[in-house]
């Protein structure tokens, strides 16, 4: 089991948390309230000027844990591949900028399509972006999604899967990204981690809770202690393999979002010590 937290050394927020608030107020937000790490969602970029970003978070004692999203690799034509391919290599250059270590992979899928040849095409496009990111010294971090996403969102479901990927490509500028919300269910899922872990492949801690009953597959995220995740559980499994990253909260929710945000980030500090 996992010792208690007693101080935001190592929480993270994702900007996609606080939805409502634009990269510079989410910063500035964190940073008061005492939060040392922030993940970009790259929405927050778009029209800015990356070099200005990264001075402003690095003013704020903020350290840029990961940049979100790339991936979504696979798809029927060749050319709607490349185009993902370039995206991705777009993306690295972002997380370069912004001086994020890596860039999160939600791989994609295509409706219709055999989720073996999803895997395949998710596995070649990250190889073809695997000189960019040694050059860029960015490292590219796989998300297994719940399988629930299968359809379009991640052919790649478990972590076994994203194991069995990450190990076949064999470079060190890939590793896995583990989300609580997308794995907790997983009866291997202690197993999976250490061996995550012994590969040196382990990159990222995500958390939140599932709800029960949940209303939105994808926006009901629920505050960590709300629903029926082991979380402390699992980050003993995460921490028993030498990991001390950080602990990254990651809250897609309607209802959050159309909440006072001020508040809604009290109840994340709150959570993260009694829950987490």
């Amino acid at each position: 089991m996992a010792q208690a937290l007693t101080d935001f050394s190592r929480l993270c927020v994702h900007t996609i948390t606080t939805k409502p608030w634009p990269l510079e107020k989410a910063a500035k937000e964190f940073s008061a309230a005492g939060v040392s790490g922030i993940t970009v969602w790259r929405d927050t970029l778009a029209g800015k000027n990356i070099n200005h970003a990264r001075q402003m978070l690095l003013d704020l004692n903020l350290e840029v844990v990961s940049l979100c999203r790339g991936g979504f690799l696979p798809a029927l034509e060749p050319a709607k591949r490349q185009a993902a391919i370039d995206d991705n290599l777009k993306a690295i250059d972002e997380a370069a900028a912004l001086g994020a270590p890596h860039v999160v992979l939600v791989c994609g899928a295509v409706p219709g399509q055999p989720l073996t040849e999803s895997r395949k095409q998710i596995q070649e496009g990250i190889a073809a972006c695997l000189d960019h990111a040694a050059a860029a010294g960015v490292k590219l971090a796989i998300e297994p999604l719940h399988p629930m996403y299968a359809d379009d969102r991640s052919a790649v479901n478990t972590l076994a899967q994203a194991n069995d990927m990450a190990e076949a490509l064999n470079s060190p500028w890939v590793g896995i990204a583990v989300d609580v919300y997308h794995l907790w269910w997983d009866p291997d899922l202690e197993n999976q981690i250490k061996r995550c872990g012994q590969n040196g492949n382990l990159m990222a801690f995500h958390i939140c809770d599932w709800n029960t009953p949940t209303t939105d597959l994808l926006n009901d995220r629920g505050l960590m202690g709300e629903g029926c995740i082991n979380l402390k559980e699992i980050r003993g499994w995460v921490e028993a393999t030498g990991f001390t990253g950080y602990n990254e909260v990651e809250i897609f929710s309607h209802k959050f979002w159309a909440q006072d945000q001020h508040e809604f980030l009290n109840k994340i500090k709150e959570a993260y010590i009694k829950y987490s």
